[in-house]
C-alpha cells in the first residue's frame, strides 16, 4: 500500500500559513514540514525528492524583488522551484507561490493594470472568480460552483506559460486559478485562509488595504468576513481536498 506524501509547506511571513491546507493535509494523513527560505532555511533536494507535495504560500514581496539584495532568498527559491518543476514533481502555489511556479515555467509576472490609458491597480478583498469549465466534469472542481467567493490580496498579474490551461478568472484578474501539465496547480486567490487569522492580515497590512480600498477598507474586510466567511471556509476546504488528492496522484517515486 503506497502511503501518503509528505506536504512540504514553503512559507514566506509569519501570518501567512498554511491555515486550512493544514487541515486538510492532515485529515488525508499527510505529515507536514514547514520551510522558511526567507529565515534562509534549506530548500528539499529538487532532484531525488521522493512522495512529496510542495505548497508555495503568499506574502507582500512580488517575484521581482527577487532581483535586490533583501530578498536574494527569494531568488534562491524560484531556482529551487525551476528543477523541482523540470522533474515533474507536484506543487501548489497560492498568490506568491503561484506567481514563482508561471515563472518557473516559462511565464511572467507583471503590475495588475486597468483601463484605457492602463492604470495600476489592486485587487483586495472579498469577490468572485468564475470557472472556465463546467465543475461536474473536471475532478479538481468537485462539489464546487459555478462562481465561487474568494479572497483577493495582489497587485500583479501572471501571464501563463503556454503549458499552463487556465482554469478560474475575475473581473479583474483573469490569471486567477491555472495548472501546468498534469502536476502544478496556482491560485493566484485565496481560498486557504481561517477568517480568525483574518485580522492579523489587517492589522499587519493596514496601509495597503488603506491604498487598495481607501479609508473604509479595513472595516469593509471584517465585514465581509462577516458575510463570506463560513462559505469560503467550506468551499476552500472542499478545493484544497481535491487539489491535494490530484497531486497526490502524481507524485513521482525515484
Amino acid at each position: 500500500m503506497t502511503s501518503q506524501p509528505t506536504l512540504i509547506v514553503i512559507q514566506h511571513i509569519d501570518r501567512e500559513g498554511p491555515d486550512l491546507i493544514g487541515d486538510c493535509a492532515k485529515e488525508l494523513g499527510m505529515k507536514i514540514q514547514t520551510i522558511r527560505p526567507d529565515r534562509w532555511e534549506s530548500l528539499p533536494d529538487p532532484i531525488s525528492t521522493e512522495n512529496t507535495i510542495a505548497v508555495l504560500l503568499g506574502g507582500p514581496m512580488s517575484v521581482q524583488d527577487r532581483h535586490s539584495a533583501p530578498f536574494a532568498w527569494l531568488q534562491k527559491e524560484l531556482e529551487w522551484l525551476t528543477q523541482w518543476h523540470e522533474q515533474k514533481y507536484p506543487v501548489l502555489g497560492i498568490c506568491l507561490g503561484a506567481q514563482l511556479l508561471a515563472v518557473a515555467a516559462g511565464g511572467t509576472v507583471h503590475s495588475l493594470q486597468l483601463g484605457m490609458p492602463s492604470h495600476p491597480i489592486k485587487e483586495v478583498g472579498f469577490g468572485a472568480i468564475h470557472w472556465l469549465t463546467e465543475p461536474i466534469s473536471e475532478p479538481l472542481l468537485k462539489g464546487m460552483n459555478p462562481s465561487e467567493m474568494v479572497l483577493h490580496w495582489h497587485g500583479d498579474r501572471i501571464r501563463l506559460p503556454a503549458t499552463a490551461t487556465l482554469m478560474g478568472s475575475s473581473l479583474q484578474c483573469q490569471e486567477q486559478v491555472f495548472r501546468i501539465d498534469e502536476h502544478a496547480l496556482g491560485l493566484q486567490c485565496h481560498l486557504e485562509v481561517r477568517m480568525t487569522n483574518l485580522e492579523r492580515w489587517i492589522l499587519e497590512d493596514h496601509n495597503y488595504i488603506l491604498s487598495a480600498l481607501g479609508a473604509d477598507g479595513p472595516n469593509r474586510l471584517r465585514q465581509d468576513s462577516e458575510r463570506f466567511g463560513d462559505v469560503l471556509e467550506r468551499q476552500g476546504r472542499l478545493f484544497i481536498s481535491n487539489a491535494l488528492s490530484y497531486l497526490s496522484a502524481s507524485t513521482k517515486k525515484i
